[in-house]
């Protein structure tokens, strides 16, 4: 399978259907005053998990960017920062699944990191086998990442899960291709659809979190 435009659009469809009914998540069944302070906790979390996975995205395109320029200090500078940022988004997991849950994370995400540089480093070399190679990676990971946490919390609908990551592979791949030919434009525009994106991944995660444990949001 390959990331198509189709591909992208249907994934992105399944996440906006995700996105659509996660409000629910957030009503407790209290009073209005216990709702509020709810609400509150979730929209704190909500947006410290965005902030996480924006920093993905973020540190991910600083990575394609400086190897594309050649600048070695500055690529491992963002890899730096994209490892430390996985490891921060599977912390973030911890107290509500455990460490093991929490390390099996920070093994998925590093697994779709390398995959991502290895289409970076394919596409550099003009290497159609290695590009499908890394492609067949993201997808095997995404799957493997939608898995587990499907079955962490049962309020993470395996298809769904399993669509939005696509779009995020896709996303990275699209991206790549783009700036290899600096099509910045175009480029530009994956990027605003990558940001909505990663706070659709972060909004579907922390509803289901308060609606899997509401004792820690009350």
């Amino acid at each position: 399978m390959t990331f198509t435009p189709k591909t992208i659009f249907s994934a992105i469809t399944l996440a906006a259907l995700m996105g659509a009914g996660t409000p629910a998540f957030a009503q407790p069944p209290h009073g209005h005053s216990e709702q509020l302070h709810a609400s509150n906790k979730i929209t704190q979390t909500d947006a410290a998990m965005r902030d996480l996975w924006l920093g993905h995205a973020f540190w991910v395109r600083a990575v394609v960017l400086e190897t594309m320029h050649g600048n070695k200090a500055a690529a491992t500078a963002a890899e730096n920062a994209a490892v430390s940022n996985a490891q921060s988004l599977a912390a973030a997991l911890e107290p509500f699944y455990g460490k093991p849950a929490s390390e099996k994370v920070f093994t998925l995400l590093a697994g779709h990191y390398t995959a991502v540089k290895q289409y970076l480093l394919a596409t550099q070399a003009k290497s159609g086998k290695g590009q499908d190679a890394a492609r067949q990676a993201m997808l095997d990971n995404a799957d493997q990442i939608a898995v587990f946490l499907s079955a962490a919390n049962p309020h993470l609908p395996l298809d769904g899960l399993r669509g939005m990551l696509l779009a995020h592979g896709g996303h990275h791949v699209l991206q790549i291709q783009q700036l290899d030919s600096r099509e910045y434009a175009q480029e530009a525009q994956t990027w605003d659809a990558m940001k909505g994106h990663m706070y659709g991944i972060a909004d579907a995660m922390t509803f289901a979190i308060a609606k899997q444990f509401p004792a820690r949001f009350e």
